[in-house]
This record gives structure tokens, C-alpha cells and sequence, in this order.
């Protein structure tokens, strides 16, 4: 099969042409199309939904996909529908995400929770088809809610779709299975090379800093299981004697009353919340701020050039090093503050050696939480750094550096190609299901399918 866009005015041997859809986002549409209300085309089956929190999903482990609005969360051993659907968002979808799905055709037996609605297709109108379109909808001028997006159930009902008819509805459906099957295919083998790019960079740094840049080294037990053997000469410190055992050294953000979301202005002192660590360094793009009188409430917790920060709950291990741009902004309670003065020690060899391999794993083994890990300063005050001479840090530094940079130049250009495979996913979608580009069978030598 192959694509083939209409022309403008189309006139084809079977005397279509474009009409005027009378609806902004699908414009023209081909002649013989019919365009139509969701409700006239499906059964909304809402009322069969029954949701589930964590706790009672926990007691009904099973074999049954768990659906939410943004697809499966669970398998549970029951099931309420057993026939061909399409699930769409209700509530938390990302309907401001073009690139992003938020409905789904599913045709299994499954659960489904109130924060999706669950349509049946009538006889005229294909699940697959429905499911494609419904993913290439405007959803602006439909969704309210202040906090939260909501389509709610008569608004979605209202909602106006373009359609073939019903063969030619099928054809497209597997037209488009077929090539999104293909594009997904590359997405998923880009994001398979991007982590395997991520590991190497990972293990990259845990070699530097473990076994240094002489591959010929003579090597010597560390004492450490976790860091096995290190080059001759290197020493073995714990980070709290690095810091001549002062306690401040190693330091918690502000915890519970003394800083609180109502807090946050939108002009002040930054305040780094976890979200705002990035691959080593700090993003102030999405960052709260908090007055100077709260922030000289909490000054104890302001920044200096040159301290590591260190999330410390949720996605352990995010860390960044504190430049001079970041001096006076604060921590919150949910990451670690690390400041260490010691002339043996660069600071950039220590944020290398808190972003390997060994630190992570000595943090996995030793974090603590009932519901989410999480560390303390105990614990990373523990943490055992393998120490060479100051020269050769400074040569692991610019190693480390030069290596990270090629490694992340690449995942970026990767990351473009995906980028660009989306889009073109969606926008052959988009193209397809509103008649924009016509689909042909290369089986009847060019003859539109009929």
C-alpha cells in the first residue's frame, strides 16, 4: 500500500470530491464522507466502570490488564468487559500532548477505571478506525477543569468525527497498522540504542573513577565489595572524613512547617525541587521561587559554588554541581546538600563519583522507606569515595567530560530522530483519517480502494 494526496479540488473516477466538513479542525473532508456526532456512532458503557485503589488491586493480583487514562496501571483476576472497545481519557489524559495517545483500542477481556470512558462502536463504525481518530482531535475547546483536564461525558458525546464508509473505514485501519507498526518499530530500536548510550556513559564513569586511565595499572583490593579493586596509591575515604567529620557537611533541605507549597511566588529566590535536577546540572525553567524574607528564614539552606546537591527521595541520585549562577538559591526537603572543603579533593571528581555506578548501588542496598526509598545523611555521609592524587582526578575530570559529552551529543541526535518519527506518525494519522491523503491498494494497480 501506498499514500497518494488528493488534489485540491479531487475529482476521481469515482466522481468524489472535497466538501466543506463545517468543522474547523477537520476542514475539508472527501465527498461520500459523513461527518458525525461520537454518540451517533458508539454505546458509552461508563456505567459499567468501577475503580479500584491501590489496595484493592493489591488483593487482586491477576492475569486481567487494569485500565486508567493512560492505559494499563494493573492486572487484576476479574474482568467487566470482554468485548471490542475503545477507551478514552476522562480525567489526566494528556490531551494538550499531540504526540501522545489518549485513546486506546482494546479488545480483551479488562478493567477499566472511572478515569477513562469506555465506548463500544456500533455496527457502522470501525474500532480501530474510531481509536486513530479520536487521537488526532482538537481537544482545547472540550476539556475543562482548573487543575486537572477532564473530558467530561457530554462534551466527549458531542464531539464531531469524520467517516468513510465502513470498508473504507477498515482499509484505513489496516493501512495504518501496518506503517505505525513500522514507525513505532524504529522509535522503540532508538530508545533501545538511547539506553544502551546511557549505560556505556554510566560505565564509563565507574571505571574512571574506580580503576582510573591507565590500563596497565598495578591494582590493589580496596577493602570495599562494591569497588573491588582500585590502582595503586589511590586511598579509600569515607565521604564524612573527607569532611573532617563536620556534621554540616552533609545537609537535609528544610523539612515539614518550615517551608510549605503555599510558599512558592512567582518571583524570588529559586527553590530546587527534584524535578529541577537534570543529567548533572540544574534546569530553572519550571523552578519555584520563595521571598527574600522566607529565604533568609532558611538561609542556613542557601547554596554555594561549588556544593553538590543530591535528591534523596522518589529518583534517588539526581545530582548536579552548584555553579555560580545558582549561589543564594535553597534546597528543599527533598534533596541533600553536600560541602566539602578538602585539599585533596576537586569537587568535580566527587559529583563524578556520586553519578557512578558504585555509589548508586551502595544507596540502593543501604536506602530505606516503607512506601518510597529514601536516604539520609547518614547514609551518604558513609558512602566510600575512591581517592587518587589531585593530577590524576584532574585528568579523570577532562576524560569524563570529553566521553559524556560525545555520548550525550549522540543521545541528542537521537532523541531528534524520535522526535521527528513521532511527528510524522501523527501527522500521517491526522492526514489519513480526515481524507487528506487518500489510501490506495498497490494490489489494484492504483484504483482507489472501494
Amino acid at each position: 500500500m501506498n499514500l497518494k494526496p488528493y488534489p485540491i479540488p479531487f475529482k476521481d473516477i469515482t466522481g468524489q470530491e472535497y466538501k466543506d466538513s463545517g468543522i474547523e479542525w477537520l476542514g475539508e473532508v472527501p465527498e461520500g464522507w459523513e461527518v458525525k456526532r461520537l454518540k451517533w456512532v458508539v454505546q458509552c458503557l461508563d456505567s459499567k466502570r468501577i475503580p479500584l485503589n491501590s489496595e484493592e488491586r493489591g488483593l487482586m493480583q491477576g492475569e486481567y490488564p487494569y485500565y486508567g487514562a493512560n492505559g494499563v496501571l494493573d492486572y487484576v483476576d476479574k474482568y467487566l468487559f470482554d468485548s471490542e472497545i475503545v477507551l478514552l481519557g476522562e480525567d489526566g489524559a494528556p490531551f494538550n500532548d499531540p504526540l501522545k495517545d489518549v485513546a486506546f483500542y482494546v479488545n480483551h477481556r479488562c478493567w477499566v477505571n472511572n478515569h477513562a470512558h469506555v465506548l463500544r462502536p456500533l455496527s457502522s463504525t470501525n474500532a480501530k478506525y474510531l481509536t486513530y481518530i479520536l487521537n488526532c482531535i482538537d481537544y482545547s475547546t472540550v476539556i475543562t477543569g482548573s487543575t486537572r483536564d477532564k473530558l467530561n461525558q457530554s462534551e466527549m458525546e458531542n464531539i464531531f468525527l469524520s467517516f468513510p464508509p465502513l470498508n473504507e473505514q477498515l482499509q484505513i485501519a489496516t493501512f495504518l497498522d501496518q506503517k505505525t507498526a513500522k514507525i513505532d518499530e524504529l522509535i522503540k530500536k532508538s530508545e533501545r540504542l538511547i539506553e544502551l548510550l546511557k549505560e556505556k556513559r554510566q560505565a564509563s564513569i565507574s571505571h574512571a573513577v574506580t580503576k582510573g586511565l591507565a590500563p596497565n595499572a598495578k591494582m590493589k583490593d580496596s577493602g570495599i565489595e562494591w569497588i573491588g579493586e582500585i590502582p595503586e596509591g589511590w586511598e579509600v575515604k569515607r565521604l564524612k572524613h573527607l569532611a573532617g567529620n563536620d556534621i554540616s557537611a552533609v545537609q537535609t533541605g528544610p523539612f515539614g512547617a518550615q517551608l510549605h507549597a503555599s510558599d512558592y511566588i512567582d518571583e524570588g529566590v529559586p527553590l530546587i525541587l527534584i524535578r529541577n535536577v537534570n543529567n548533572l546540572w540544574i534546569d530553572d525553567s519550571n523552578i519555584p521561587k520563595i521571598s527574600e524574607e522566607k529565604a533568609t528564614s532558611l538561609s542556613m539552606y542557601r547554596l554555594q559554588e561549588g556544593d553538590i546537591i543530591f535528591s534523596r527521595v522518589g529518583s534517588i541520585g539526581r545530582i548536579a554541581l552548584v555553579t555560580k549562577r545558582e549561589e543564594g538559591w535553597l534546597i528543599s526537603g527533598q534533596m541533600l546538600r553536600i560541602r566539602i572543603s578538602n585539599p585533596k579533593l576537586n569537587n568535580h571528581f566527587l559529583l563524578y563519583v556520586a553519578d557512578s555506578n558504585l555509589v548508586s548501588e551502595f544507596i540502593e542496598f543501604k536506602s530505606v522507606g516503607s512506601t518510597r526509598d529514601s536516604i539520609n545523611t547518614d547514609i551518604l555521609r558513609n558512602v566510600c569515595i575512591p581517592l587518587p592524587s589531585l593530577l590524576e582526578q584532574k585528568a579523570i575530570i577532562q576524560y569524563i567530560e570529553t566521553t559524556t559529552a560525545n555520548i550525550d551529543s549522540l543521545i541528542q541526535k537521537i532523541l531528534s530522530q524520535i522526535a521527528v518519527l513521532k511527528e510524522y506518525r501523527q501527522a500521517l494519522i491526522s492526514n489519513v483519517v480526515t481524507g487528506k491523503v487518500r489510501v490506495y491498494d498497490c494490489n489494484l494497480q492504483g484504483k482507489r480502494i472501494k
